[in-house]
């Protein structure tokens, strides 16, 4: 796979920042991302992820889309209320870069389909909004070897950290209990700083450049507009992550 006459210029000025050059790109474009989630964090992940120039974008999502998504899942529009999120992104995302290729997937994450789902990825994107689902791409990202990029929001509020598998605390360490599900306020606008921060993570671990987000947490407050971070470690007793838990 070699970068096209199209590629450099479609991407010319990305490939302008220091340590990415032309061997970053070509990493993007040879490169698998599993998105777990097409609502207000994964529609802005996949959108960054496919004007960026990932090979490959697959999306898992078993959801249509509802009225109520709409202040904040950007992917989705009035006219695809009632269909399939992943079927709606789809469209846009082709739409959007038509030299990528896109898997949607219409299923519920479980069990029984995780490790297969996300076989073959580089790494896997949480746009999640249950914490059952993320602990089982948790385990995905430590059975597979590949990294896995944790983000919440709530309100105005969202959080995020890059999960290594041996080299950082897995989520189970960081939220070792799941939070009561609920029906819980969003602005849109905030999937939207972290959803770019998830594809920001994404794109320098899958080009090797900067330095990512780990054993770190960086929690956003939109309504004083401050960023702050906070040390993390394992957990020796992870039942997930341990050396005891691996053997």
């Amino acid at each position: 796979m070699t970068l096209t006459d199209y590629d450099l210029k479609r991407y010319h000025r990305q490939i302008l920042i220091r340590g990415f050059d032309e061997t970053g790109q070509l990493r993007l474009k040879q490169a698998t991302v599993f998105i777990a989630g097409a609502g207000g964090l994964g529609t802005p992940v996949a959108t960054y992820l496919a004007v960026a120039g990932i090979g490959h974008l697959v999306i898992a999502d078993m959801d249509v889309v509802d009225l109520s998504n709409l202040n904040r899942q950007i992917l989705h529009w009035d006219e695809n209320v009632d269909q399939y999120k992943v079927k709606s992104a789809e469209c846009k995302l082709s739409a959007m870069n038509p030299s990528i290729r896109i898997t949607p997937l219409q299923v519920k994450i479980d069990e029984h389909n995780v490790y297969a789902l996300t076989k073959g990825a580089d790494l896997i994107i949480d746009a999640m909004d249950n914490y059952p689902t993320r602990y089982l791409l948790n385990k995905a990202a430590i059975a597979h070897n590949i990294p896995f990029i944790h983000a919440s929001v709530w309100g105005l509020e969202g959080r995020i950290t890059t999960i290594i598998p041996g080299k950082t605390p897995c989520l189970e360490c960081i939220v070792p209990e799941a939070p009561p599900r609920e029906v819980f306020p969003v602005l849109g606008a905030t999937p939207g700083v972290i959803g770019t921060l998830q594809v920001t993570e994404a794109i320098k671990i899958l080009t090797g450049i900067g330095r990512p987000l780990i054993n770190r947490m960086l929690i956003y407050d939109g309504e004083y507009m401050e960023f702050h971070e906070i040390a993390i470690e394992p957990d020796p007793k992870c039942p997930t992550c341990s050396q005891k838990a691996l053997n």
